[in-house]
């Protein structure tokens, strides 16, 4: 592989992975702080695409929907967990699985009566449809701006989560759920919050991804997977753990499939080497994942109980 092509992938990989860690934080705060298992986050992703896709497409402004976008999903998310969930927080983990796996078949169902079954496009913004100078290579834009974006809202979770009180609310709910609650917190409210902000992030990661992936019904169950694989790793309840985790799945998922099956055509003909390197690039991170557990059993950045 030479030099540029790696440089390539390698920032693919970072962009995979702050697309994921938009779908991880607010992933793993609901599970770590409600505990609470929401199969439909998927869901509010794919949402996020097609709401972003159709104000584009509607307004010719990528940045009026971003804006548009954000209340929007924080409405969905409000609505989604006032009406469908607010009574299964205290039911059994079976429950939420089956609630939210028919969350996932009813905007499935919904996304296709509204928006069809083909793949609803979405353009690449013209202001970002060139290419910018990065270590010596030519790089599209957008995906650059897709990398800034996630670590902006990487940060602005780090200034949420560690510098505000509703922050010092979060972090002692993810340990002493019990205790805030006596303390006078009002826990419904924030479950809600809580629920809602994991919807804009997942909704915010649609509105990225929308120029570059097909926007199509059933598009959220697929990095839901992955983003699951990554707050195992990082570790449950853990944003720090989010973040770092999103990255290397990322990166490894994304050079394992460009340097895998370059490696097998020394051994493989050429048309097997193709099939069977991203194959081996997807065990990959089952591969990693299991080392970690095997290792930190929690994670790599747990949070601890204090």
């Amino acid at each position: 592989m030479s030099p540029t092509l790696f440089i390539i992938q390698s920032l693919n990989g970072l962009q995979l992975g702050v697309l994921l860690f938009l779908m991880a934080a607010g992933l793993t705060l609901v599970f770590g702080i409600m505990n609470f298992v929401n199969l439909a986050h998927g869901s509010m992703y794919m949402m996020g695409a097609f709401f972003a896709a159709s104000l584009y497409n509607h307004t010719g402004s990528f940045l009026l929907a971003a804006l548009l976008l954000v209340p929007a999903m924080l409405a969905l998310g409000l609505a989604i967990e006032w009406i469908a969930l607010r009574k299964l927080y205290q039911r059994d983990h079976l429950d939420q699985v089956l609630a939210t796996f028919g969350l996932i078949l009813f905007f499935n169902e919904l996304a296709r009566m509204i928006w069809g079954a083909s793949p609803y496009y979405m353009e690449v913004p013209e202001a970002l449809s060139g290419a910018v100078d990065l270590f010596g290579v030519r790089y599209p834009a957008y995906r650059f701006v897709i990398i800034v974006s996630g670590l902006l809202v990487a940060l602005g979770c780090y200034l949420l989560i560690h510098r505000t009180r509703v922050g010092m609310l979060i972090r002692a709910g993810a340990t002493h759920r019990d205790m805030v609650g006596v303390l006078g917190v009002n826990i419904v409210l924030l479950n809600s919050l809580l629920f809602a902000l994991g919807a804009v992030l997942a909704g915010v990661a649609g509105l990225l991804a929308g120029p570059i992936m097909s926007v199509q019904a059933g598009m959220g169950e697929p990095i839901l997977i992955l983003t699951m694989v990554v707050i195992v790793i990082g570790g449950i309840g853990s944003i720090r753990g989010a973040f770092y985790a999103a990255l290397i799945v990322g990166v490894v998922d994304t050079l394992g499939r460009t340097l895998l099956p370059a490696i097998l055509r020394s051994f493989l003909e050429r048309s097997s080497a193709d099939i069977a390197g991203p194959a081996l690039a997807s065990m990959m991170i089952y591969l990693l994942m299991a080392l970690v557990l095997a290792v930190k059993p929690k994670g790599l950045f747990p949070v601890h109980n204090t």
